[in-house]
């Protein structure tokens, strides 16, 4: 099982970028796909959270309304659009895949992808 993680970079204040992670290995329908984010001498923390097979998406109240999570079945992956994105926002972002209960508790998630910079420059 593999997730890739990939679209991070560097971008200023205000700016957008999109994160993708490809899944690969086995069917993930039955799954809870999140993205979470790790600043340098911070715990990683929950960002948000779908079901690979549909439903509520759960976000973390500091991204309501800048961050976008979707997905592509077709393609096997889920996709991370950040919008308005601030300096507070930069961090390593984490894919992850768990069981349906998952929720918000990182060690719920049994697959992790690499990890992919986000740098947010004032």
């Amino acid at each position: 099982v593999q997730l890739q993680a990939s679209g991070g970079g560097s971008v200023q204040a205000g700016g957008s970028l999109r994160l993708a992670c490809a899944a690969s290995g086995r069917t993930f329908n039955s799954y809870k796909m999140g993205w979470f984010r790790q600043a340098p001498g911070k715990e990683r923390e929950f960002v948000v959270g779908i079901r690979w097979s549909g439903g509520t998406t759960d976000y973390a109240d500091s991204v309501k309304g800048r961050f976008t999570m979707s997905r592509d079945n077709a393609k096997n992956t889920v996709y991370l659009q950040m919008t308005s994105l601030k300096p507070e926002d930069t961090a390593v972002y984490y894919c992850a895949a768990g069981p349906l209960y998952s929720g918000r508790l990182s060690e719920n998630y049994n697959y992790w992808g690499q990890g992919t910079q986000v740098t947010v420059s004032s």
